[in-house]
């Protein structure tokens, strides 16, 4: 492993690594959201975009079934969880990675039975009846901010000179463009502590919280300034931190965009803002956008190599030579090294494929974002003539096939890609090349989380080994 900062969030059955920032994609299944109110209230348009969203790049899907927008109308239970509930149970059908936004205990225990692994409640689990919810589970908690009875801490405050005669206080001109930040950061960090220690009585375990201060609840535009630029007080907290400001009207209020749709691009300036002091989460409408823009952001600014597997296949032509150009391809990739291959092996044939393929599996470095990768290794199969027939589902004839496997500290659900592989631990054709490059495939895959298959259920068996590849000769 080449990771040095292992700091993961653990959310149920999922262990989502924050050494790389995370998107998680809104959807708000509701009529009345401020920006994208019905347009998703229809579970099947609901559950579409949520795998739309999977493949631009969200880690996570949050998805809610009633509105918190200024001067909102409380939403029965029944009728959150009958907007949510399909939605919720087919995403997680699929393996994502779901939130569920809610604040009724109701709705969080249905949606935890239903497979969501992170429960995102806007009153900071203020209620006992959601603090006993999530306790009995453990799925990660989002606890965000928002002191609904007055908008400040009921602590009080001491007059130090009391035995002095009051003076007369003469209002004077304000002199500063925002207001003293002390009282702002003690009542929002004095809130989420004190929650998120509740929490923790409870028997919720550290590394299952994440806070979020609330951008936009019960605060003024001064105030969500204040907070964004604390945002290292608050990762300082020791619990994992969300940005989430996605086109709100404090975004608006720092650029005079009106209309919340116009608003994803001054929204990415101010989650790059946030990342950079520490935030790990950042929850977004735009999806594609956030990917981009926080990609790019992250690749240039920091040094995070990731050890991978590519699995390469081939049964059309010279199979060594593909074998051997994909590899010294995937070596010229940006941000990308071969660092070792295993030896080609001719295996059965496998998943309708009707003659013997060279097998090989090569171990990379690469500091590339899984879905970025997985472009370049698309193209070089372009390049290579690797032609894909819609009736064969990708198992026809290919003069090289480019499969990413397995990519260190990083898990992905959707159509575009899966990582872990989910058939990486029944195939032999890419457990024995893996045999090659460690000592002990089967426990190393076990513990990243892969079930591996005994050797006589496996699909795609050995045959014989067809010697060392040679690619890396000029």
């Amino acid at each position: 492993m080449l990771r040095e900062n292992y700091t993961i969030w653990r959310c149920g059955r999922h262990d989502i690594s924050l050494v790389r920032p995370r998107v998680m994609g809104v959807l708000n299944v509701t009529p009345d959201s401020f920006s994208d109110g019905g347009e998703h209230l229809d579970a099947e348009r609901a559950i579409a975009h949520g795998l739309a969203m999977l493949d631009e790049g969200a880690d996570i899907i949050d998805v809610g079934g009633e509105s918190t927008r200024p001067n909102h109308e409380p939403v029965d239970p029944d009728v959150e969880l009958n907007r949510i509930a399909p939605v919720v149970e087919a995403l997680c059908d699929k393996g994502a990675i779901v939130s569920v936004d809610t604040r009724n205990a109701e709705v969080a225990q249905t949606c935890l039975e239903l497979g969501a692994s992170i429960i995102n409640d806007v009153s900071g689990f203020t209620q006992k009846e959601m603090v006993d919810v999530v306790s009995e589970w453990d799925c990660g908690l989002v606890v965000m901010h928002w002191n609904q009875k007055s908008g400040r801490s009921a602590r009080k405050s001491v007059r130090l000179d009391s035995h002095l005669p009051a003076r007369r206080v003469v209002p004077s001109a304000r002199r500063f463009t925002l207001p003293d930040e002390m009282p702002v950061m003690r009542e929002v960090m004095g809130f989420l502590g004190d929650q998120a220690r509740t929490l923790m009585r409870a028997g919720v375990s550290h590394d299952r919280i994440c806070i979020d201060p609330g951008a936009g609840f019960q605060k003024s535009f001064d105030e969500d300034v204040i907070i964004q630029r604390n945002t290292k007080k608050l990762v300082s907290m020791g619990y994992h931190v969300m940005c989430a400001v996605s086109r709100k009207r404090f975004v608006g209020s720092v650029t005079a965009i009106g209309d919340p749709l116009n608003r994803d691009a001054a929204t990415m300036g101010i989650c790059l803002s946030a990342m950079q002091n520490g935030a790990r989460v950042l929850r977004v409408h735009d999806v594609q956008s956030a990917f981009d823009a926080l990609t790019a952001f992250w690749t240039v600014s920091r040094s995070d190599q990731r050890q991978g597997f590519v699995s390469l296949g081939s049964n059309v032509g010279d199979r060594m030579g593909y074998l051997a150009e994909a590899t010294r391809r995937i070596d010229k990739i940006p941000l990308t090294c071969v660092t070792n291959v295993s030896n080609a092996y001719e295996t059965e044939p496998a998943y309708g494929i009707d003659t013997p393929v060279a097998n090989a599996v090569a171990e990379i470095r690469t500091e590339l974002h899984p879905i970025v990768l997985l472009d370049h290794l698309l193209r070089i199969e372009s390049e290579l003539g690797r032609t894909r027939d819609a009736s064969t589902l990708g198992h026809g004839p290919r003069t090289i096939d480019c499969d990413l496997c397995w990519v260190e500290g990083e898990q992905h659900q959707g159509a575009r890609l899966t990582l872990p592989h989910p058939r990486l631990g029944e195939r032999d054709y890419v457990m024995v090349p893996l045999e090659d490059l460690m000592p002990d495939p089967t426990r190393f895959l076990t513990h990243a989380g892969v079930p591996v298959l005994p050797v006589e259920q496996r699909v795609g068996h050995v045959l014989m080994d067809l010697g060392p590849i040679e690619w890396n000769k000029e």
